[in-house]
């Protein structure tokens, strides 16, 4: 589907909320959201990597039929507006040419292992010998302080440890993960998030920082409603799963219901809560024949699911109403639901979400042309939209050192690494 707003080539240099400011990026999966997210404010973001490219650009899934070094997806979706350049920081030379860019750069940021840049030179004190105001923002599993300090961590082990894996599934099996690693965008966001602030102070006192950044942290926030109900009702939170236990009873009903094409979510509220949407769709029903006689003279503000028996709620409403959504399909389902008042909701595969109205009438989706690729990529635009264009996807994401010859001749070296 060819939809959004084209993006050719990179956006110019001082556009947008942070133009003006150059950004170096070490790592690899771990600091490509921050970096990305600097990029859309408007930031001049140099991905400095190593001759053989930076290990993200292997991460799946690849495009088929193009350059293995430019193929992965993920790497197309995480760095665009970026710059490349190849540097051994491996090498004498390799560090002393980062130590001349670190010197023109506003903010490092960086995901190697606590003291790795410090045994090579690098650390943030060596680099403020050539920037004394410079932000660097150091992505870690653990923050660079504590016990875990120096553990190796994937995204698996940090969900597994901050407690949301826990609550993620169904509660007859065991937990379950989303499948595309989690804990590197939000440990990302939360570093583009310091990056600005240190920025923000460094404009009104002057001085640089170190911003230390624990994906294990930002992960164990977003589990905050386990933490609220430890706290507030001495409960463990238990994996939901696709259906809701609502006590005294201990009575479900299911969260996600096939449809005729796949999927919709609906809750059966009781109460007030459904005081609206449980006879809408009753009526629906009828209107459609498929009525329950149970649901027609169901009082439904006065519906109290946890005090009723499981097999009456599964007679009476759920079975009739499974076999209602079996017979529609998602877009039948959802533009009727809106008319009628009913909430149910399609649950979209990546295709449905690409075919939303909403987003491509905000002009979410940006097309982006790459050399690598016989046709465009279609992919999120920025994160915020503002009427001056000052957060927005400024270019496709740059092939290995794209830009060896530009930024190295900025520093009047020749070409090189």
């Amino acid at each position: 589907m060819r939809q959004g707003q084209r993006v050719e080539g990179l956006a110019p240099a001082g556009a947008g909320f942070l133009g003006g400011y150059r950004v170096l990026e070490l790592g690899g999966q771990e600091s490509l959201f921050a970096g990305k997210l600097l990029a859309d404010m408007g930031a001049e973001v140099i991905k400095v990597e190593p001759p053989a490219g930076d290990p993200a650009r292997q991460l799946g899934p690849m495009a088929p039929g193009v350059d293995p070094v430019e193929a992965s997806l993920l790497w197309q979706a995480m760095n665009t507006g970026k710059k490349s350049v190849i540097l051994d920081l491996e090498t004498y030379k390799g560090r002393d040419v980062f130590m001349e860019l670190a010197a023109t750069a506003d903010v490092v940021i960086e995901a190697y292992p606590p003291d790795c840049l410090d045994q090579m030179g690098l650390g943030f004190q060596e680099l403020c010998r050539v920037r004394p105001d410079l932000v660097m923002v150091s992505i870690t599993p653990f923050g660079d302080a504590g016990p875990y300090r120096d553990f190796v961590a994937s995204d698996l082990v940090i969900w597994a440890l901050s407690g949301l894996l826990h609550i993620c599934g169904d509660p007859d099996r065991p937990p379950v993960r989303i499948s595309l690693p989690q804990s590197w965008l939000h440990a990302g966001a939360d570093a583009a998030t310091g990056a600005a602030m240190a920025l923000f102070h460094r404009g009104r006192a002057g001085q640089g920082q170190r911003v230390v950044v624990s994906a294990f942290k930002a992960l164990e926030r977003v589990a905050y409603a386990a933490h609220i109900l430890w706290d507030a009702r001495g409960r463990v939170l238990r994996r939901q799963g696709s259906a809701l236990r609502i006590p005294p009873l201990g009575t479900t009903t299911p969260l996600i219901w096939p449809c005729a094409d796949g999927y919709v979510a609906f809750y059966l509220f009781g109460g007030q809560m459904g005081a609206v949407s449980n006879p809408a769709l009753t009526k629906w029903m009828y209107d459609q024949g498929m009525g329950s006689g149970y649901m027609l003279a169901m009082d439904w503000p006065k519906f109290d699911i946890g005090h009723t028996p499981q097999q009456e709620v599964d007679q009476g409403v759920v079975e009739p109403v499974a076999a209602f959504f079996a017979k529609h399909t998602q877009r039948q389902l959802w533009d009727e639901g809106v008319k009628r008042r009913v909430m149910v909701y399609p649950v979209n595969d990546a295709s449905g979400v690409l075919a939303e109205a909403q987003l491509a009438e905000r002009g979410f989706w940006v097309r982006l042309a790459h050399p690598a690729f016989d046709q465009e990529l279609t992919l999120p635009g920025p994160f915020v939209k503002t009427e001056e264009n000052l957060c927005q996807v400024r270019g496709p994401a740059p092939t290995l050192g794209q830009h060896n010859q530009e930024v190295f001749a900025s520093l009047g070296l020749e070409g090189g690494r």
